[in-house]
């Protein structure tokens, strides 16, 4: 299988989650944008904003080609002289500040030396940390890595809690969920297997997010606005200065309003705040640390 199969079958993924994505939120549709790159290839970026769940969400598509630069040998430690990379990306910032932010890609990459890898990851990211939709997400993700491999997810676990992580804040982003990069097949398992591991990761998505927003919640206070604001501009800061895929995008001069997608429609920098003691915004704060067995807790 090459990377132009893997491509169409990315694209089908894409349409696939935004179809059941539609569903859910019940109000707001996406809208389609195609775009070209001048390099080579392009892809599909579809985008949902003010629906009755969705405040502004993001599921895109993209296949790229061209020369690997000096700037993307140095910033991403990429070898050879072409290549082409692929995938989906999403990310869904929630209206309401008691339903989470959540991300998911899933990519695939190729050089002209033959080097071929896949790589991805989802992580949840709830602006008021609740233990049983934690626990419930992470058990979740552990299905589908047990049906790939038994040991999956307990390394990529470990993976993403240490790649979804605020080192200036000393905080994770959110509670975590997998991550996972240069899974080769000569090494790891079949290619098959890994690229199925990836699809399946992806159709479970609106199923997974579907159940972190299906609670009805009363209006949210300005209070819990305030907070989701403040929050969100942690995640922000996390991926513009750390984020794989940002990075990628930028030194490979991909389309900027594809790459900054995963931007929220607000958020708030506040000088030196520090929650209330006892406060659910302290307990929220507290809970984000690396490593946490989420599904014993369930």
């Amino acid at each position: 299988m090459d990377g132009n199969e893997i491509a169409l079958r990315f694209r089908d993924l894409q349409l696939e989650i935004v179809e059941a994505l539609t569903i859910h939120d019940g109000k707001a549709v996406f809208q389609s944008d195609a775009w070209e790159r001048a390099e080579g290839g392009g892809g599909v970026t579809m985008t949902i904003d003010n629906g009755r769940i969705i405040q502004k969400g993001g599921v895109a598509f993209s296949k790229v080609t061209g020369e690997i630069t000096e700037a993307m040998k140095t910033h991403m430690g990429m070898r050879g002289d072409s290549f082409l990379a692929t995938g989906v990306s999403i990310v869904l910032h929630s209206l309401h500040p008691l339903h989470p932010t959540i991300h998911m890609n899933v990519r695939y990459f190729e050089t002209n030396e033959g080097n071929a890898w896949f790589g991805g990851g989802i992580d949840l990211t709830p602006m008021y940390v609740n233990l049983k939709e934690a626990a419930r997400f992470h058990k979740q993700l552990k299905s589908v890595c047990d049906a790939y491999h038994p040991t999956a997810y307990e390394r990529y676990k470990v993976w993403a809690d240490d790649y979804f992580y605020l080192p200036h804040r000393n905080e994770t982003r959110g509670v975590g969920g997998i991550f996972f990069d240069h899974l080769v097949p000569e090494t790891d398992i079949d290619s098959n297997k890994i690229f199925e591991f990836c699809l399946g990761l992806g159709r479970n998505f609106p199923l997974i997010y579907k159940d972190q927003t299906s609670e009805i919640h009363s209006e949210a206070t300005q209070a819990q606005n305030d907070w989701q604001a403040l929050r969100r501009s942690r995640y922000v800061e996390y991926n513009l200065l750390f984020d794989r895929g940002t990075k990628f995008g930028i030194v490979s001069n991909g389309r900027t309003e594809s790459i900054l997608l995963s931007m929220p429609p607000m958020a708030t920098w506040k000088y030196n705040y520090v929650p209330k003691p006892g406060s659910e915004e302290e307990q929220t704060i507290e809970r984000l640390k690396k490593h946490v067995d989420w599904i014993s807790l369930l």
